[in-house]
């Protein structure tokens, strides 16, 4: 089950959990991004870290596939792009909506093809966040590789260059600023996961607070919040 709200501010600490973080959109940007309170949709790291500079950024895929592969932006862009208005749902008990764009995962493991034995995609961030997410979750109808967010290019404070959006899944499995998927044949802990986090992370019944509707509202079923 995931953690309370109280037991997530412990663990990350409240200072570093509370400082502001400045808005950076450009790649030559060198001030830290930082957990905030946005109105819409809060910005939240597991720690602070500089943005990547994204004309140097590469996106890498290895491990058990047959053709490793490594991107760059402009690549990723010209495969076919897919778009869904989805909300974000996390455990301290908000949750925000966005228009996403970007491609299916099917799109890009068809170019690099994961062998029989790659069940899970190890994924790595810039600030050396990680997470395992298995092939079926990858391969879902909702889950997307996101460059772009609100008809807009992905800001650094969501996870710029490029992002992992999976609806049903609590925000810690949405992966940001990802550097990395490697295909391997059994799943880990995540990061948060070594915390008590559940390693399934599908969203369970409950209270949520919309920040787009300012009033809390009733989680009645598991998987993705509908409204």
């Amino acid at each position: 089950m995931p953690l309370k709200r109280r037991d997530f501010l412990k663990l990350v600490g409240g200072a570093a959990f509370l400082s502001a973080m400045p808005s950076c959109t450009d790649a030559a940007e060198t001030k830290l991004l930082k957990n905030e309170n946005k109105p819409g949709f809060y910005v939240r790291f597991y720690k602070p870290f500089k943005p990547v500079d994204i004309i140097k950024w590469r996106l890498k895929v290895d491990g058990l596939c047959d053709n490793p592969q490594t991107f760059d932006i402009s690549v990723l862009k010209n495969f076919k792009k897919a778009s869904q208005v989805s909300r974000m749902k996390c455990v301290e008990c908000w949750s925000a909506k966005a228009k996403w764009a970007g491609f299916r995962p099917r799109t890009l493991f068809d170019i690099v093809k994961p062998n029989s034995e790659a069940k899970f995609l190890y994924i790595h961030s810039a600030d050396d966040y990680y997470e395992y997410i298995p092939m079926d979750v990858l391969l879902h109808s909702r889950t997307l590789f996101v460059y772009e967010m609100n008809d807009r290019p992905l800001p650094n404070e969501h996870g710029a260059p490029l992002r992992l959006i999976i609806p049903p899944k609590y925000g810690y499995k949405s992966i940001k600023t990802i550097v990395r998927l490697e295909f391997v044949s059994k799943g880990g802990v995540g990061y948060w996961s070594q915390f008590g986090y559940s390693p399934d992370a599908t969203i369970q019944p409950g209270e949520d607070y919309p920040l787009d509707i300012g009033k809390g509202v009733e989680i009645k079923k598991p998987g993705e919040l509908e409204y």
